[in-house]
């Protein structure tokens, strides 16, 4: 259903549960993006109005996402603050065509996969995590994570057929799994 080409690895749940401050951190900062990719695809593709509605929604969901994960740091008392990116989206989105609406496509199907992450991650910490609070807003977040992914795919589906939307996503996907192969220096949500 969420279109991976490889689950994650049992050690990425061992580095989070041991940097869980910063995974969370991380978190914060990946809702705060998802939120902006969403809005800077209204910005850049207007003439879609296809787009319009479903990424509007989206981006309001997504601040909704992050000040929740603001409230999980106020109550473990942490502050939120700049924290180094993981290389993740950057390295995800190397095999993103430049021409028009194929640039478009892998864009969307980029977005989808890194939400598809998200939210199989966030399983594996619902289960994971020995705080009982933790783990049920985590838990509280995977409908929204897969609704998400399947809205990115849907919107790819307007711009180019159902079978070749379907071949490029795997590609993608396939490449999604040898960026996450790469070794990461901290503990994040997409390392």
């Amino acid at each position: 259903m969420l279109s991976l080409a490889a689950p994650t690895s049992p050690r990425w749940v061992e580095c989070a549960l041991d940097g869980l401050d910063e995974v969370l951190l991380d978190h914060a900062h990946c809702e705060k993006k998802a939120a902006g990719m969403a809005v800077q695809l209204l910005f850049r593709f207007p003439e879609h109005g296809f787009l319009l509605e479903p990424l509007s929604r989206l981006a309001r969901e997504e601040l909704g996402h992050f000040e929740e994960v603001l409230g999980e740091l106020a109550h473990r008392g942490l502050a939120f603050r700049r924290q180094k990116p993981s290389a993740y989206a950057g390295r995800l989105r190397t095999q993103v065509r430049a021409d028009g609406v194929g640039h478009l496509v892998d864009t969307l199907l980029c977005c989808a996969l890194i939400e598809a992450r998200s939210c199989e991650r966030f399983g594996l910490l619902a289960e994971a995590v020995g705080d009982e609070r933790l783990a049920a807003f985590y838990a509280s977040l995977l409908a929204a994570e897969a609704r998400h992914h399947r809205v990115y795919l849907d919107l790819a589906v307007e711009l180019a057929p159902r079978e070749v939307v379907r071949e490029r996503l795997a590609e993608l996907a396939r490449h999604e799994a040898q960026v996450l192969a790469q070794p990461a220096a901290e503990p994040r949500m997409h390392s």
